[in-house]
């Protein structure tokens, strides 16, 4: 099975949510290849300070080899599912590629939240803390996610 993960710049909230499942995954003896991509991001760019840090201190992930790959380089149309931050990025990959429209989900929504709470909060310019409650919703999600593939 392959999953993507799709944020804005693929070096935050899709690039954790990336590196949690994947180390999840491997855990668990799951067989899953895991992507993540952003629909504005740079091709090449690092992962943020806060990212990576709050990742290996509070759930011991490494994200430092991280890097930013844009939606359009992405193997987007291999995947089996695709999970994005937010409603409008899932709105965003729809309208990009229709033929994907049945693959793609909120990362939250996938997880089975209420339809009412089914985005992630960029938390890209704000405090460490915004991080950390950002990694911690990802990280509850994948708990979700896990189970179900």
């Amino acid at each position: 099975m392959k999953i993507m993960f799709i944020c804005t710049g693929n070096i935050c909230r899709s690039a954790m949510a990336h590196a949690i499942l994947k180390q999840r995954a491997k855990k668990e003896n799951k067989n899953v290849q895991v992507y993540s991509c952003g629909i504005y991001a740079y091709n090449g760019d690092q992962p943020t300070y806060e990212a990576i840090s709050v990742l290996e201190t509070n759930y011991n992930v490494d994200l430092k080899n991280h890097r930013a790959t844009n939606i359009e380089s992405s193997p987007i149309k291999e995947m089996d599912i695709i999970l994005c931050a937010t409603t409008a990025h899932k709105n965003n990959v729809i309208n990009k590629y229709p033929m994907l429209k049945e693959k793609v989900f909120t990362i939250k929504e996938y997880a089975g939240y209420p339809k009412n709470d089914l985005d992630i909060n960029d938390p890209w310019g704000c405090s460490y803390e915004t991080y950390e409650k950002c990694a911690k919703e990802i990280n509850e999600c994948i708990n979700k996610i896990i189970e179900k593939i």
